[in-house]
């Protein structure tokens, strides 16, 4: 939209140009601005945790499986050398810490693996590590699949 400059008496014209200088004078002094900060900042290192092997196995490993339909199944295998009962139990997202925690017993430094279908939406897994966590289990992980 052209704006009406009036000098001195009578005459009128309109200004049919945009002043670039204060656009370009800006552009410029944000610039140079990103130029001298952009050295300063230092890219920020985020420690992922690794997978590795543990020192020990532990006597028993519970895992909760989470299918592709989101049913889940507990169960409990023992991996030392004594005699253990292994079971397999059905669950619900409400009931998962229900059943989890007579299987783990007194020693609540059991671990809990939850392995889930790559399909599965991730909040149907950290709902489970949720309820887990608020009923007392210590260790819960999430089993990975390695690519070679």
């Amino acid at each position: 939209m052209a704006s009406v400059v009036s000098r001195g008496r009578g005459r009128r014209r309109s200004m049919n140009e945009i002043n670039m200088v204060p656009f370009i004078d800006v552009m410029l002094v944000l610039l140079i601005i990103f130029m001298v900060t952009a050295p300063l900042i230092s890219p920020s290192v985020i420690d992922v945790p690794s997978v590795g092997k543990a020192a020990t196995v532990p006597d028993r490993v519970i895992t909760i499986e989470i299918t592709k339909d989101s049913k889940l199944t507990v169960r409990s295998r023992s991996t030392g050398k004594g005699p253990g009962t292994d079971s397999t139990l059905a669950a619900t997202l409400e009931n998962v810490a229900q059943q989890t925690l007579p299987l783990i017993g007194e020693a609540r430094d059991t671990p809990v693996v939850i392995s889930a279908d790559r399909t599965i939406a991730y909040e149907t897994v950290v709902k489970v590590m949720d309820s887990l966590q608020r009923a007392g289990v210590q260790r819960v992980g999430l089993s990975v699949q390695l690519v070679n």
